[in-house]
């Protein structure tokens, strides 16, 4: 049978979403737990990476995200798996990703020649700008599907990996012939905004007083009353879409002047469209309160205090079944109410990392016993009380996340362990590590830099990553740079205030440069 008469017959026999593609996914996941105990085994045998970073979400909520496009070379850190020398990875974009980009992250590589680490790699491009969720645009293309089948040598060593999963990556999967490394799709309900909630209950964790599963805005309206009534000296609420990503499907209702009793709930429906703040530039309560009834969402109360941060804790669960803790991280938010995720510092305070650790080893037991696997992530809101801290759980991000490339460029340059009950990362040679992650670092002056001119000006200005220090700025999104002026940087230290003053040197040495 030829390849083509091959595809036709996968394509016919497994209709998206049908019990035939879903029996097919099952088996081909199966192969998934003798392939990882192998590769756990030996590091060099050989596989197969394909890595389609295609970031399968609301469209309306992504466009909200500047240079959102540009977000699938956040997952160019993959190419770091070229270190093991028998190895292939297949890294799929929507867009050409220029050669320069390529180039850089290549000559990241410790201890890889640069031409036998190219020679395992194939880059396949869509030549496609739309905003169509990429793994959609490679079904689209059944010759680009082809191309794909061809340079895996042995599908029983490969496997595909993905930013998030959705039914559209598991038809991928089973076109291709191959599992997917990441969560089954029919658990997605598990990671919104009304399904974290339910999660954080089930565990154990505490969270937030607030409503969750909401379908419109009389529930909205509802919420926002009864949870003031439970608590009178309530000052704000967190709106959020079910499926709101990095924060921008956030808003926030102020009390201020509200009116007790029986005069509540008329004073909330007047008020509720009129002095709700979103997140999101350009936002409206038409189109927001449009969107929730097509998304569902939660409400829920805004956690007060003298210090508050945001720290997250980021876990995995393998294909052996193994749930564990692999890094925690203070967020760095900002935004009109900071909700909007721009970077992160590694690892997170060490007075609450261990609290941070606990509350992800109790979520990390309750979903590996309903099946989930892969990487995924726990937000909180954590508020200073006398001498310690007080956490309140907010999210789980089932999939990888702002906090997975930085902390994956870490590991793959560095070798280093985490230590989840001290919460220190060190390197063989036990130096400590730390660093400061931004995917926001943007100013209109850096517009028309080409990957090229960032290269020139890092290495000029001595802020390319060293590998005998194993220190230094590592950046991301780079092709984002020129047309939006935005890019992403992970900057390592062997201390946070270290991390920092790299941020601070590459934000002062670009802001130079640009200008001349």
């Amino acid at each position: 049978m030829s390849l083509t008469e091959e595809r036709a017959t996968i394509e016919q026999a497994t209709e998206p979403g049908s019990g035939e593609e879903l029996r097919r996914f099952a088996r081909l996941q199966e192969r998934l737990e003798p392939l990882a105990r192998k590769l756990a085994a030996d590091p060099r045998a050989p596989q197969t990476v394909v890595v389609v970073p295609s970031l399968s979400l609301d469209s309306e909520e992504l466009a909200k995200i500047s240079g959102v496009h540009h977000y699938e070379e956040r997952l160019l850190c993959m190419l770091m798996l070229l270190r093991r020398p028998r190895t292939n990875v297949i890294f799929v974009t929507s867009q050409h990703v220029a050669t320069a980009v390529i180039d850089y992250y290549l000559h990241l590589l410790p201890g890889v020649p640069l031409r036998h680490a190219r020679s395992r790699l194939t880059l396949l491009s869509c030549h496609d700008a739309s905003d169509v969720p990429l793994t959609q645009k490679i079904l689209d293309r059944p010759r680009l599907m082809d191309r794909i089948r061809e340079a895996i040598p042995d599908p029983h060593s490969a496997h595909v990996t993905c930013f998030n999963s959705t039914g559209l990556e598991r038809t991928l999967a089973v076109q291709l012939g191959i599992p997917l490394y990441g969560n089954d799709p029919a658990l997605n309900s598990l990671g919104t905004k009304s399904g974290s909630r339910q999660l954080f209950r089930e565990a154990g964790v505490p969270l937030p007083d607030g409503f969750e599963n909401l379908r419109d805005g009389d529930d909205i309206h509802e919420a926002v009353v009864e949870l003031k009534r439970r608590d009178p000296t309530l000052g704000r609420v967190a709106i959020k879409l079910d499926e709101g990503f990095s924060g921008e499907g956030n808003a926030v209702f102020s009390y201020d002047g509200a009116p007790g009793g029986k005069d509540l709930a008329g004073w909330v429906g007047k008020e509720l469209p009129r002095r709700t703040r979103f997140e999101a530039n350009g936002e409206s309560w038409e189109h927001y309160e449009g969107k929730f009834r097509e998304m569902g969402g939660i409400v829920e109360c805004w956690m007060e205090g003298d210090e508050v941060r945001s720290p997250s804790v980021q876990c995995r669960i393998n294909p052996i079944g193994e749930a564990s803790v692999v890094s925690t991280h203070d967020q760095v938010l900002g935004g009109p109410s900071g909700q909007i995720f721009l970077g992160s510092t590694f690892p997170a305070d060490e007075a609450y990392c261990r609290d941070l650790k606990e509350a992800g080893e109790k979520v990390g037991e309750v979903l590996k016993k309903r099946g989930a696997m892969g990487r995924f992530a726990i937000d909180f809101i954590s508020m200073r009380r006398g001498d310690g801290w007080e956490h309140a759980a907010i999210e789980i991000n089932l999939r990888k996340g702002g906090t997975t490339h930085p902390y994956l460029i870490l590991r793959f340059l560095t070798d280093g362990v985490y230590d989840p009950e001290s919460g220190t990362y060190c390197t063989p040679s036990a130096r400590p590590c730390y660093y400061y992650a931004s995917d926001n670092l943007q100013s209109p002056h850096y517009k028309g830099l080409t990957p090229d001119d960032l290269i020139d000006i890092a290495v000029n200005n001595g802020l390319h990553f060293d590998s005998a220090s194993q220190q230094g700025v590592i950046f991301h999104l780079i092709g984002a740079l020129s047309q939006y002026g935005k890019l992403g940087t992970v900057c390592i230290g062997d201390s946070h205030e270290k991390a920092l003053q790299f941020y601070k040197d590459t934000v002062k040495v670009l802001d130079r440069e640009s200008r001349r």
